[in-house]
């Protein structure tokens, strides 16, 4: 299950993390039989940051490279395919310099860095792997022949460094945890904690809402919560600073938009329309919302009326009993009860209440009337 979730956090992590050093491209084609390559990096004679910041991921990228990265160990099929797109992208590049009346050094060819949560004996003999005996490279790193140009990455064997940090990020189980805590405990002026703190919560929510959860799932979830406990809190934390820099509606739409923005990966006409109503809750029970209800649920409780009609039409109760649950941060018995008449209402008078009657209220008016 976290296989499409992981490809789409591993290139978002990696192009934050090399972009101020140079051309980042993920997803990239290469010719023959059209194979995308995870991510193309290319280093700028100018990087906006120095490659020793990004530790062994900065060393990796001092030259021409692809990145390959996978949430389990490769299998010797796997690590063939990513050889092959090496080579394939090794051709492309020949033929352009030929074109162009240029040539290009085995110096000037990208090396691939396969990056894997562990890896075997078994796979690592297969493929020749030699340790580097100049002593420019840490433990965990594994070369295959010098004119293969590619090298295997045994995550959970990289010395425990802040060198080795924005690799270990992207490891497994209790590597990975680890590396989240070193992260946390970075300060909040460092140049990449804050955006990856982001991607990590997006990945986490990605996950979160997929079905049927795999035990790897709910692992992976428990390693990213304190990333995304803390993303939180200083999010809602900005909003709120926001909020007295600009006037206190304003700072908490664009709190809210941005936001919006990242849990969904982007900001549709639909959405920002329902923000306006969302913004008449208290923080508390808007931030509960913003967390726990899917885009769907979003746009019928506060989106334009279509979405209340079609969606209403079915599973009204669970869609009430869901909405005050994460509104209120809990169904007691008393406000289950008030269910039944409210659900009498029509649609838009029924919102109406749901969205702007306090618990009380809604008590006041629906607990003491019978099914």
């Amino acid at each position: 299950m976290t296989r499409q979730p992981h490809d789409q956090f591993a290139k978002q992590y990696l192009a934050e993390l090399l972009a101020p050093l140079g051309q980042v491209e993920t997803s990239r084609d290469v010719v023959s039989e059209v194979r995308q390559v995870d991510v193309w990096f290319v280093p700028a004679p100018s990087p906006s940051t120095e490659p020793q910041n990004l530790g062994l991921l900065g060393q990796m990228a001092s030259t021409a490279c692809l990145f390959e990265p996978f949430r389990n160990a490769p299998t010797p099929v796997e690590v063939r395919n990513c050889l092959l797109k090496l080579y394939s992208l090794h051709g492309e590049l020949l033929r352009k310099a030929r074109r162009k009346q240029n040539s290009l050094s085995e110096d000037d060819l990208p090396r691939l860095w396969i990056l894997s949560p562990s890896c075997s004996a078994k796979l690592l003999d297969g493929f020749g792997r030699k340790l580097d005996e100049s002593g420019n490279w840490v433990e965990g790193i594994y070369f295959l022949p010098e004119f293969q140009k590619a090298a295997l990455v045994a995550i959970n064997q990289l010395p425990v460094t802040e060198d080795t940090l924005w690799l270990r990020v992207l490891g497994k189980r209790g590597t990975q945890q680890q590396a989240i805590d070193e992260l946390l405990a970075l300060p909040k002026e460092n140049p990449f904690r804050r955006n990856i703190l982001e991607i990590l919560a997006n990945w986490r929510i990605n996950v979160n809402e997929s079905e049927n959860l795999s035990e790897e799932d709910r692992e992976l979830l428990m390693n990213l919560s304190p990333a995304y406990l803390r993303w939180q809190e200083e999010t809602l934390q900005k909003g709120r600073q926001e909020g007295r820099q600009e006037g206190r509606q304003e700072g908490q739409r664009q709190m809210v938009e941005n936001f919006l923005s990242v849990r969904f990966g982007s900001l549709d006409e639909e959405l920002s329309k329902a923000i306006a109503p969302m913004l008449q809750l208290p923080p508390e029970e808007l931030t509960r919302l913003l967390f726990n209800l899917s885009r769907e649920e979003l746009l019928v409780w506060f989106g334009d009326v279509s979405w209340r009609e079609n969606a209403l039409r079915e599973g009204r109760p669970e869609k009430v009993e869901n909405f005050l649950s994460v509104r209120f941060g809990s169904l007691d018995e008393e406000l289950s009860r008030a269910i039944a008449p409210m659900l009498q209402l029509p649609p838009e008078e029924l919102t109406h209440l749901l969205r702007n009657f306090s618990r009380e209220e809604l008590l006041e008016r629906f607990g003491g009337q019978s099914n």
